[in-house]
């Protein structure tokens, strides 16, 4: 019994001893040494700024003030006139024996394109045939007919069926011989070949047709379609953001890919009533009188026109740097140093000035030759 109570006073005064322990020991840490670091915020330089020594040696120019009114530039491609576009059709059907002309070539109203043997020449000109003697017989029955209601020797009623008879002959005659001549047959030299003609003058635009190949009459694949080019559509895309900026009936202007010093006029003839929905653009058709240098599938720009001026910023075209695909001017910051900026140049202006749609306004300052510029900065 002695025994057990000495033990249970001896673990109590190991306890004691240890929670003093620990308390002498927390009353004597440094909470800051166990605090995380302290953040560094380390500046990075902006690449924009550069600073050059002697300053003065590069002469600045101001930004002049230009007004002109907006312009929205996009591309577009050369098409036919679907409405100047003229099917050539064979009334004929047969076997193709020659091919006189081919895709993309000039032709004249009239000219012969193909021809055909047909074995519905020589039906045409055997029906031909018999209406020609039916209508002889019916005219010599007429005749004989006539005198002998002169002399009494017939009734009237005989007389007029014998006229009937002639007149309907006649007009037999007359339908068989303008299917000759739709065929392109002379009546007075029949053959088994047609002549297939140019019924306008243009240029052939497409061909479905080769040497020995079969024609069917009225029927397609039609052999050759002729477009007149003398007038010609633009087809652009137009966002759907700038689709206020073309209006129905106004004009706008056409530069050839292949002709860039060529200004051409257009007028816009229809807006797209539906939007492409991947790419969210309007199609744009513009009607262009075709000087001869317009050919079906070139690549163009259109230029369309706001209506009401704004004022935009002019510089020496010397003073833009194109680097990068972008545009950028230096202009004077402090303590002689220069900023590099951003800007959307416009049209080129006489007296070698440049437009500036953003970036800068009228009255700042920029160096007026950016290359020697940025050369020097680069050294």
């Amino acid at each position: 019994m002695k025994r057990t109570h000495h033990r249970i006073l001896f673990v109590a005064a190991c306890t004691c001893t240890g929670c003093f322990l620990i308390s002498c020991g927390s009353g004597n840490a440094d909470p800051r040494a166990e605090a995380p670091p302290p953040a560094v915020v380390e500046h990075e330089p902006d690449l924009n700024i550069v600073k050059v020594e002697h300053p003065e040696k590069f002469p600045l120019a101001t930004a002049m003030e230009h007004k002109a009114v907006t312009a929205l530039t996009v591309t577009g491609v050369v098409n036919p006139d679907v409405a100047r576009n003229v099917p050539v059709i064979s009334l004929a059907s047969g076997r193709v024996v020659e091919i006189r002309a081919r895709l993309g070539d000039p032709v004249k109203k009239g000219q012969i394109l193909l021809r055909v043997q047909s074995s519905d020449i020589s039906g045409a000109v055997s029906d031909y045939q018999k209406a020609v003697n039916d209508e002889r017989l019916a005219q010599r029955q007429l005749e004989r007919a006539k005198s002998l209601y002169e002399k009494g020797a017939i009734a009237q009623k005989d007389f007029e069926v014998a006229e009937a008879a002639e007149q309907d002959a006649k007009a037999d005659l007359d339908a068989k011989t303008e299917r000759l001549r739709l065929l392109g047959v002379d009546k007075d030299h029949p053959s088994g070949i047609v002549d297939v003609l140019a019924p306008v003058s243009g240029v052939i635009t497409d061909q479905q047709v080769t040497n020995a190949a079969g024609v069917q009459a009225l029927s397609g694949p039609n052999p050759f379609t002729i477009s007149d080019l003398s007038y010609v559509w633009i087809i652009c895309d137009v966002y759907e953001n700038d689709l206020r900026n073309v209006r129905l009936g106004e004009f706008a202007d056409i530069r050839l890919n292949a002709f860039p010093d060529t200004t051409l006029k257009g007028r816009i003839d229809n807006i797209g009533a539906v939007l492409d929905p991947s790419i969210r653009t309007a199609k744009v058709r513009l009607e262009v009188r075709n000087p001869g240098l317009m050919r079906v599938g070139m690549f163009v720009t259109a230029t369309f026109y706001g209506r009401k001026p704004e004022t935009h910023a002019a510089v020496p075209a010397s003073a833009i740097l194109h680097l990068h695909d972008r545009d950028w001017v230096f202009v004077p910051a402090e303590k002689g140093q220069f900023r590099r900026v951003e800007v959307t140049g416009g049209n080129r202006l006489p007296k070698e000035m440049q437009e500036i749609l953003s970036g800068i306004a009228p009255g700042q300052q920029v160096v007026r030759d950016a290359l020697v510029f940025q050369n020097t900065v680069e050294q």
